[in-house]
Formats: C-alpha cells, sequence, structure tokens
C-alpha cells in the first residue's frame, strides 16, 4: 500500500478539501439522528471528521450541530434534496481540486485510508478513486474526486433534469472514469441498528480497544497530539511493578503535566517519560538490592541497631 504523508506550504493550495454528507433520513434507523450516533463514545460524524483533520476546508452538508472540530455548514436547497443535491451545494464552498467525498457514518474510516484515496487519484489520471467494500461493491461516498470533474458533470445533470433533486448518486458515477481500491473496514457504514451494534463490539475487541479510547479521550478533551502509546504503557507498567500499582496513573499523569510545562508536542512526553522510565528502573533496583548496604557497598547500620 502506498505510504504517504502530506506536504503543507505556505500560500499553496490546499491538498485537498472535502464535503461530509449528513443529512440524511435514516430511515432504516427509524429517523434517528445517525451523524450524532455514538460508537466508542464518539458521534459518527466526529468520528469521520478526525480521519481528515489534514483537509483545507471542510464542509458538512447537514443543519449545524456541535463538533468535535470547526468546519463550514452547507445545505441543499431543499433539505432532503438526495445525494447529488447534497454534494452540489458542499462544492460551492470549496477551492481545491482534489475532494474527498465521505457519508456522515463510517466508523472505521482511518486518515491513512484519507491519505491514499487522495494519493491514488493525483498520482493518476482517472475522475474518481473509491473505495469497494467486503463484497466488491462500491462506495462512492468514500472517495476522492478531482473537482473540476465532478461541477461539470454536475452541471450537466442539471441541465438534462432541471434540478439534482432526487436524482440517485449513480447518474454521477455512470460518467465518471473511477479507480477503485478495496477497503472491506474503511468502508463499512452504519445503515440499520445491527451495524451499529457490530462496530460498537468491534472497537472493543483486544487489538482495538486501546487505540480507540485513547483517541475518544482526546477528542473529548480537544488534544491534537500523536505520542508513543507504547513508551506510556512501558512506563506504567515499570512504575506499578518496581513502586506500587497506584503509581501508574499518578506517574503517567505527573509525564503529561511536565511535558505541557516544556510546552507540549511528542518530545516533550518522550523526554519526560524517558526521566521517569528512568526513575523507575533505579528505584526497583534498590528495592531488588540489599536495603541495609551502604552507598560504599559496606554493611550498613540501622539506626535502630544496638
Amino acid at each position: 500500500m502506498t505510504s504517504y504523508e502530506p506536504s503543507r506550504v505556505p500560500g499553496a493550495d490546499p491538498l485537498y478539501d472535502v464535503v461530509v454528507l449528513a443529512g440524511g433520513a435514516a430511515r432504516r434507523l427509524g429517523g434517528a439522528d445517525k451523524p450524532g450516533v455514538r460508537v466508542g463514545g464518539r458521534a459518527l460524524l466526529d468520528r469521520v471528521l478526525a480521519a481528515c483533520a489534514d483537509a483545507g476546508t471542510t464542509v458538512v452538508v447537514a443543519d449545524p450541530r456541535p463538533t468535535a472540530r470547526p468546519v463550514t455548514w452547507a445545505r441543499e436547497d431543499p433539505p432532503g434534496g438526495g445525494p447529488l443535491a447534497a454534494l452540489d451545494a458542499g462544492l460551492r464552498h470549496i477551492t481545491a481540486r482534489h475532494v474527498l467525498v465521505l457519508s456522515a457514518d463510517l466508523p472505521f474510516l482511518q486518515e491513512s485510508t484519507a491519505r491514499l484515496l487522495v494519493t491514488v487519484l493525483r498520482t493518476g489520471g482517472a475522475d474518481g478513486v473509491l473505495l469497494t467494500d467486503a463484497d466488491g461493491r462500491d462506495q462512492p461516498l468514500v472517495a476522492a474526486y478531482r473537482t473540476p470533474s465532478l461541477r461539470i458533470e454536475l452541471a450537466a445533470l442539471t441541465k438534462e433534469h432541471g434540478a439534482l433533486t432526487g436524482l440517485p448518486l449513480r447518474r454521477l458515477t455512470a460518467v465518471l472514469d473511477l479507480t477503485r481500491v478495496p477497503g472491506p473496514v474503511a468502508s463499512f457504514d452504519c445503515d440499520t441498528w445491527d451495524d451499529i451494534a457490530s462496530a460498537r463490539a468491534r472497537i472493543r475487541e483486544h487489538g482495538h480497544v486501546l487505540d480507540e479510547w485513547i483517541s475518544a479521550v482526546k477528542d473529548e478533551l480537544g488534544i491534537d497530539l500523536d505520542v508513543d502509546t507504547g513508551v506510556l504503557l512501558d512506563l506504567a507498567r515499570d512504575a506499578a511493578h518496581g513502586v506500587a500499582r497506584p503509581a501508574a496513573p499518578l506517574t503517567t499523569f505527573l509525564v503529561g503535566y511536565a511535558a505541557a510545562q516544556a510546552g507540549g508536542g511528542p518530545e516533550a512526553v518522550a523526554e519526560a517519560s524517558r526521566k521517569a522510565a528512568a526513575l523507575a528502573v533505579r528505584w526497583a533496583e534498590e528495592a531488588d538490592g540489599d536495603s541495609t548496604a551502604a552507598p560504599d557497598g559496606t554493611s550498613g547500620t540501622r539506626p535502630d541497631a544496638g
């Protein structure tokens, strides 16, 4: 799989923009507020927004609501006019030549997948790049497109039908040259309550739960910081083993506090963790040695020795 780190040049065009369609009726959820349904403690919409945090402009087509990060709000006219009308409304607010188009119900979409879609689009010649699900079906709302291609075809459909209201998304994708990338997990969407239950169960599996919890905490606290969680876990283990079990959470808290005082950032966390881990090792070594030994290696005399 192609790995990619986006570069940002001050004054340059944004790498990509995002349009998230979040105004559907959610009929199979009984009309529930699907973007606000929580999976792993986070609203589905916030989970999608976290996957495209490095976009130039993020437009959400829906009625405004609280979100974990700022976005631009748009709405098709009339509301509920369908995906093509919603997409057209969102495109009016973006400027990048490449746009990520997403639904708001993708619990497992990751930043790496968003970057992959944009990278394949930028390096190829197609109009768009979309994921396919576990059954090989196209998922046009987990895709990156060339913005001019979308605008040209939407304008043609508007001219042909008089309006985009009520037109299915396939009217657009059928006339585009598309590249397909398998993505059975990232393309998993939550259309039913059974889907919601499956997503909630999956993130509590052993291989996912810690990353999910850390992501949820960072969203809740408004923290945008990537740190080596392995280092912190090793520190907590050493403190619990070499000192006492309550030392683990207290030590990691103090590491965070020290890192904040040092200006924050992954480097500050790593340095504070290194110092605390070294202290935990020294502490454990003392506990494992002869507690009556004097610093010079001779036998010490206890204050209460007779």
